[in-house]
């Protein structure tokens, strides 16, 4: 096995802080193939520090992003989608900003060894995505229960990634680029606010906001076993005594987790997320996320 790159390092995120009385964390899916199966949240942050995009194509990246969304208020998310086409017109002095983001993501492994894998799900998708710090949320629905996000920073400044439950705070710069499990509660804070989303830290103007550049790792089955975190039936979660992120609501300035009276009977059979009312995109047809075996959904 190659050493790792030095501009790359692993963040554990794997020791929770799960508040009683639950004993863990687990990810339930609202999509039919994963309707009585859960899986444990990923363990590491990834950071890549790369070097292939210079100060002056960052700023040029981060004026065409701003331009195409709108975000005023704190924790404003907004997203707009990108092709390399127009990031190549963005910053021409970057010669195929998609094979080199793929080239990073490839130093993670989390889709394994081949860079195929890496160029594939670039090219599927790539945003801008723009806010004004964020408050501790998490992205579960549909089909991001079985993936993981990036993001490259383009434009910021004095700005953390933090992971409140998972106790993980990552000073960001231009230029850094996140694979991290995005079910788990994270927001953009200060560091003057220790781990806090303030909402008055993100002040009205250009020093408030930040710009990435983002899109979607998906796994299979596989990959996330390979990851230690298989899908398992919801069974072996809840005798393990986990808290279903897919249902989690959380204070936006601290991260706590709220109601969690309302949650203790989540982690079962009967309280599949599954819509079995939904319909095909067309007769006869599946929908982009579905799959084709039937589900079995106990009262």
């Amino acid at each position: 096995m190659k050493p790792p790159d030095p501009a790359h390092r692993i963040v554990a995120a794997g020791v929770h802080a799960v508040p009683k009385p639950f004993r863990a964390f687990a990810v339930r899916s609202d999509e039919p193939a994963h309707a009585a199966h859960a899986r444990a949240p990923y363990d590491q942050v990834h950071v890549v520090r790369t070097g292939f995009v210079d100060a002056g194509s960052l700023a040029s990246l981060a004026a065409v992003g701003y331009a195409r969304v709108h975000i005023e208020d704190f924790s404003d998310i907004d997203y707009a989608t990108t092709t390399p086409q127009s990031l190549a017109a963005a910053a021409p002095r970057v010669h195929d900003l998609a094979a080199h983001i793929a080239g990073a993501l490839h130093l993670t492994g989390v889709l394994g060894d081949d860079l195929a894998d890496y160029q594939r799900s670039v090219a599927t998708r790539i945003d801008y995505l723009a806010a004004r710090g964020a408050g501790f949320h998490n992205d579960v629905n549909r089909h991001w229960s079985r993936c993981l996000f990036w993001v490259l920073a383009l434009d910021l400044a004095d700005v953390e990634f933090v992971m409140p439950h998972a106790g993980v705070r990552i000073a960001l710069a231009p230029g850094d680029l996140l694979v991290f499990d995005q079910t788990l509660a994270h927001g953009l804070c200060r560091p003057a606010d220790h781990g806090q989303a303030v909402a008055a830290s993100f002040e009205v103007g250009d020093a408030g906001r930040q710009i990435f550049l983002t899109g979607e790792l998906l796994l299979s089955d596989a990959q996330w076993a390979a990851l230690g975190a298989p899908w398992l039936p919801v069974e072996a979660h809840q005798r393990r005594g986990a808290l279903d992120l897919m249902v989690a609501e959380f204070d936006e300035r601290s991260g706590a987790i709220k109601r969690l009276h309302a949650m203790r009977d989540g982690m079962s059979r009967a309280t599949c997320h599954v819509d079995r009312h939904d319909e095909p995109d067309a007769p006869g047809e599946l929908g982009e996320h579905d799959d084709p075996r039937p589900i079995e959904v106990l009262p």
